[in-house]
């Protein structure tokens, strides 16, 4: 079955065709890390790993390559103010070394606490200073940079499709050259960019290289170009991010990109939407913003946050509160409570076969290829765990068929040991009974109870279906 996803480039949903048929080539832009990653940050990484997990389930290899910001994001998204690790550095009374690296770590923690799979390529842009250079070189080679008070721009004017993603107006950029506000009185036009800062703007940082254009380093947008080229070539098949790196980020990335190489650099541009909170957008610049460790310490299990992004389509605005947040953990726990029932039955995978399974299977499939429909998916979940025509170790296979995808852990469930029955004979009666109830076959369904209790075992019918608890 084939994968449709929304292109932002085409604003269409597009059959998911990979240049390769060995590999697909995925960069995401990863965390700037000056600060723990609040939730709105951690949904985008969560909606990043659900579409490496589809592209997985259907086949395909993948190479996900993520950057890591260590230096070079200013506190505007343009080329204004300062640089945001620097910033934290002077506050905390550390290295811009030690503050980058104190919250990398933090970062994946908290991404191996949401079950987010780890990029095969994590790249920081410290290690990548000579291919930033390589290529503002080769800009400026083939004329679409100006050096302008010690600093290298990048000219909108040399390319005749700039802001073709944001879709903005070219023509009125054109114009506004000398009269847009803007901070930087060096550029020629307002939305032309740094390639490369020297000292001659924010005079001595921490982390500075040298280069043919002065000691200094990288503007934050040359970063996501240089890296990306370097490990998945100079076309590949899908960028990812959240849509606040539209209109100049990834605006940007893709002017440079392909300036530098005359081609187009990618063909699918898969955006996230915003998490809400009451004051709107959830932000670092705020002050005040909510981190997974913080949801932890109010007693939620990291996939109560996981299952509620799941709740929610990717390109729709999620409304975060402590009542919905409440709503997805009390479902979490029944699909969890559910799922341990399952085990204690002895469920196991099988091969499915009956036409029912298969159904859910196909359904499935279908609403998660479709532009990664989770709510969708979540309801073909609990209508398996609901549906008692079907064998308890179809439910289970179909359970664990779509946690493949849903990443919450629910192979990795184990059943409390006071809980545990491992009496061949008396797992294989609960499941003829199991059957028989289904067939309504209530004098067989009563005998086989009567047995076990001769077993030494008693039957409790609940909720997520029939266990075994043994006589004391």
């Amino acid at each position: 079955m084939s994968i449709s996803l929304y292109n932002t480039m085409s604003r269409s949903l597009e059959e998911f065709k990979p240049i390769s048929k060995e590999e697909v080539g995925m960069y995401t832009c990863g965390p700037t890390v000056y600060n723990y990653a609040h939730i709105g940050n951690l949904r985008t990484y969560l909606f990043e790993d659900l579409l490496k997990r589809t592209l997985l389930h259907a086949g395909y290899s993948v190479k996900h390559v993520m950057n890591i910001t260590d230096v070079g994001h200013l506190s505007g998204d343009g080329d204004e103010g300062e640089d945001k690790i620097e910033k934290m550095a002077h506050k905390v009374h550390k290295t811009v070394w030690e503050v980058a690296d104190f919250y990398t770590k933090a970062f994946f923690k908290d991404s191996e606490a949401l079950h987010i799979i780890r990029p095969e390529v994590v790249c920081k842009a410290t290690d990548h200073i000579s291919d930033m250079i390589a290529l503002i070189k080769r800009l400026e080679a083939s004329g679409h940079t100006y050096v302008n008070g010690g600093n290298v721009y990048f000219s909108i004017d040399s390319i005749p499709d700039y802001g073709k993603l944001a879709r903005l107006d070219l023509s009125s950029l054109r114009t506004a050259v000398r009269d847009d506000v803007t901070d930087d009185s060096n550029k020629k036009n307002s939305k032309d960019f740094v390639l490369w800062f020297t000292n001659s703007k924010f005079g001595d940082q921490a982390m500075m290289w040298d280069s043919p254009w002065g000691r200094g380093f990288p503007g934050w947008h040359i970063e996501c170009s240089a890296m990306s080229m370097r490990y998945l070539g100079e076309e590949f098949d899908i960028h990812c991010g959240g849509i606040d790196a539209i209109p100049v980020h990834h605006t940007n990335e893709i002017a440079q990109s392909e300036a530098a190489t005359g081609k187009k650099w990618v063909n699918y541009w898969i955006h996230g939407e915003f998490l809400l909170d009451n004051s709107g957008k959830m932000s670092k610049s705020k002050g005040e913003f909510l981190t997974l460790a913080l949801l932890i310490d109010k007693g939620y299990d990291p996939m109560d946050y996981r299952y509620f992004c799941l709740g929610g389509h990717y390109r729709s605005q999620l409304k975060f509160s402590f009542e919905s947040l409440d709503t997805a953990h009390t479902a979490r726990s029944n699909v969890f409570d559910r799922v341990i029932a399952l085990k204690r039955e002895g469920a196991k995978e099988i091969p499915l076969e009956s036409e029912a399974a298969k159904a859910y299977a196909a359904a499935f499939d279908e609403h998660i290829n479709n532009d990664l429909n989770t709510p969708r998916a979540l309801a073909d979940l609990w209508g398996v765990l609901k549906d008692d025509t079907l064998l308890c170790d179809e439910k289970y296979t179909l359970v664990l068929y779509f946690d493949d995808l849903f990443g919450l852990g629910l192979k990795d469930l184990t059943v409390p040991k006071e809980h545990v029955v491992d009496n061949p004979e008396a797992l294989a009666l609960l499941e003829q009974r199991t059957q028989a109830k289904k067939e309504k076959n209530w004098s067989l369904a009563d005998s086989i109870r009567q047995q076990l209790d001769a077993l030494g075992f008693l039957v409790k019918d609940t909720a997520s279906g029939p266990t075994l608890e043994k006589k004391m």
